[in-house]
């Protein structure tokens, strides 16, 4: 092996990489403005949800129900009609459609227990999931500040005191826009080494290669190196000025330790790039198995699920994947300011993981070359 041999090659690479617009965008677009809209337009919670009011009642105590919804989680409401309740449904226009029935107010002061009807479009889950809720506090407080003739609060026999560590104003987007840094990391690292190797291949480079004095030790290292590069660079632009200086994030670890980890993540990730590439026979086929392993790389590594509800075999299953040590690492640091002596572990995981993939990798790429 030869390091000259491995630097020319890689540089070879950031040339061929240069000289293709496409991935050049995506990966500006996957570490500026995907990150930015991964925060801000993405709520984890009710926001500013439709809801429609079919008001058959008329009363102060309707109006004031009416008057009670406001953003940031509703819009103001829509007055409609009943016969337009369904139809707005069906248009997806509104998520809640609430109906007030006549003699609402009558009923309640005559001690009856009135209905109140609540349409919920269910295909907008996350919406739907919380918004009922909220609407039943809102109507049951509204109903109750009316029959009392004055609002009160509930006083409970025990006083719970929270205290929100990490995230004291429980702003949604601070961890969207890391956890947007994260995923994109993997995604980047396994799309330019795969395509980096299929390019290659589909430009005829690659009998090139095998008539000059280089081994495939030396052509797969320039390509990890060389690609992990580009990917560790451009999060650390991400984090700095997008993350922390765009969307204000307080991002309160080490970047130095975080981006030790990128690497080494990255050292697993481009090896596995490289590992679907000599599995794929084109780019179309490299896409579909990019889709099979990046969906349960993302949705099983507890980036958007905590790995504590998944079923348990599921957890011990995921350890084998890099993905699973970084997003605990990345939390760890990023958020709770976790030291070396918290994180060595996952940092231990991944060197380990990494060179694993790394070893398999180079056994097919051995076999790609012949």
């Amino acid at each position: 092996m030869r390091l000259s041999h491995i630097y020319q090659l890689g540089i070879k690479e950031l040339w061929g990489l240069w000289r293709d617009p496409i991935l050049l965008i995506l990966i500006v677009y996957s570490f500026t403005l995907s990150v930015y809209t991964g925060s801000t337009a993405m709520p984890e919670t009710l926001n500013r949800a439709a809801v429609a009011i079919v008001d058959e009642d008329r009363s102060p105590v309707s109006t004031r129900i009416s008057t009670a919804f406001y953003p940031p989680y509703f819009v103001p409401p829509q007055m409609i009609t009943p016969a337009e309740m369904d139809r707005r449904m069906d248009q997806g226009l509104d998520t809640f459609a609430l109906d007030i029935p006549p003699n609402f107010q009558t009923d309640l002061l005559a001690g009856r227990s009135p209905t109140i009807q609540l349409n919920v479009d269910a295909t907008r889950m996350s919406q739907a999931f919380s918004g009922n809720g909220y609407i039943q506090q809102i109507v049951t407080g509204e109903v109750a500040g009316f029959l009392d003739r004055h609002r009160s609060e509930q006083k409970l026999p025990v006083d719970l005191v929270l205290r929100a560590r990490f995230n004291a104003e429980l702003n949604k987007g601070w961890f969207g826009a890391v956890m947007n840094v994260i995923t994109n990391i993997t995604i980047l690292s396994i799309v330019l080494t795969g395509a980096a190797l299929i390019r290659e291949r589909e430009h005829g480079t690659v009998e090139h290669l095998l008539v000059m004095p280089v081994t495939p030790f030396e052509i797969m290292v320039s390509k990890v190196w060389s690609m992990g590069l580009v990917v560790l660079l451009a999060s650390a632009v991400s984090l700095i000025f997008v993350v922390k200086g765009v969307l204000a994030v307080p991002v309160q670890g080490s970047l130095a330790l975080f981006l030790l980890a990128t690497a080494l993540q990255l050292f697993a990730t481009t090896s596995m790039g490289i590992l679907l590439a000599t599995i794929a026979g084109s780019m179309p086929q490299f896409g579909l198995l990019l889709m099979l392993v990046l969906l349960p790389l993302q949705a099983l590594s507890g980036g958007m699920t905590p790995r504590e509800s998944m079923p348990e075999i599921i957890q011990t299953i995921m350890l084998a994947a890099p993905n699973t040590h970084f997003v605990i690492l990345a939390q760890a640091v990023l958020f709770r300011d976790a030291g070396l002596d918290v994180v060595w572990p996952q940092l231990l995981a991944l060197l380990v993981i990494g060179a694993i993939l790394f070893a398999f990798a180079m056994r097919r790429f051995r076999a790609f070359l012949k």
